[in-house]
């Protein structure tokens, strides 16, 4: 018996599904390869790190299990920083969202330098994160701004050096405004290219049908366009989220989190207290914080898709 189930395995192996098996996993094994390394290996790390009181300052860290866990959900900073990260994500995807769509139907046009103003569209994605988030800190200072200039030459607010300028990212409503607002700024393009390649996927044919039976722009959008590049929009969701979600270099570059913690967001948080302030357990145990918030999204995107396509 033995003998023969031994043979059974060999004759599968040289068989044409095995031989594809084989293929597409040899083919699969650099991906997974490079996600347990660079993914879970740092993941790993982190919650080592969490469960530990390592410091900069101490050269052997102990265990001391959910302590900084613990100490973060004592913390009212953490729940501030929470409550910046929510509304940062949330708004900032909706905002995208909608200006993406909208740009993507607008390049959708025929017009003259349709291809140039496409490539230009994308500059800000492109830029060097540095580059373009301390250019927009320069346009929002509070005495040279740019932003206020123009807004007193259209008479939207007083003279220079009037007391009724607004400071951008000195007041704690306007800072966590401008923050998302350069983070829309250098993300809605990506949402216009993911909308746009799905749009000109769609077959002109269906679109016009839709036309001819009556169904308005809203309706085409909604009920034609939507249902066929789904499976486009939601990976271009995901990819937005995890972006926005951890989203630390517009923050800390803007204001690393001030005016008092007005633009706090846990990846700035993390930072602050495990590198700057030494704290490597604490920092680490936030960041993982992160880890809750993004997984209920990423299932129901993950699970929708997967309903979509069966």
């Amino acid at each position: 018996m033995a003998v023969s189930g031994r043979v059974g395995v060999l004759s599968w192996w040289r068989t044409p599904t095995a031989r594809r098996y084989l293929f597409g996993y040899t083919l699969l094994a650099p991906a997974v390869l490079y996600v347990l390394l660079l993914v879970g290996v740092p993941f790993l790390f982190s919650l080592y790190l969490a469960m530990s009181d390592a410091s900069v300052g101490a050269p052997v860290a102990r265990f001391v299990g959910l302590e900084n866990f613990q100490a973060a959900l004592q913390s009212t900073a953490f729940y501030k920083a929470l409550g910046n990260t929510l509304f940062f994500t949330v708004g900032a995807g909706i905002l995208k969202g909608l200006l993406g769509t909208t740009l993507a139907f607008l390049l959708l046009r025929p017009f003259v330098g349709r291809k140039v103003v496409r490539a230009l569209v994308v500059i800000p994605f492109t830029l060097p994160i540095a580059v373009s988030v301390l250019g927009w800190k320069w346009m929002f200072d509070s005495q040279f701004s740019v932003v206020n200039w123009a807004l007193s030459r259209l008479w939207l607010i007083g003279t220079y050096g009037s007391p009724d300028w607004p400071v951008w990212l000195g007041q704690p409503n306007l800072a966590l405004m401008s923050v998302m607002f350069v983070n829309v700024w250098r993300g809605f393009p990506f949402s216009a290219i993911v909308l746009l390649a799905g749009l000109t996927s769609v077959p002109p044919e269906i679109v016009e049908a839709a036309k001819v039976d009556g169904a308005s722009f809203l309706q085409r959008f909604r009920l034609v366009i939507v249902p066929m590049i789904a499976p486009i929009l939601f990976v271009g969701a995901a990819f937005d989220t995890v972006f926005t979600l951890s989203d630390l270099s517009i923050v800390y570059l803007l204001t690393n989190g001030g005016p008092d913690g007005a633009t706090e967001i846990l990846p700035t948080l993390a930072y602050n207290t495990g590198i700057r302030a030494g704290a490597l357990g604490r920092g680490a145990a936030i960041s993982l914080f992160l880890f809750p918030l993004l997984l209920p999204a990423m299932i129901l995107l993950l699970r929708t898709l997967r309903r979509r396509e069966h």
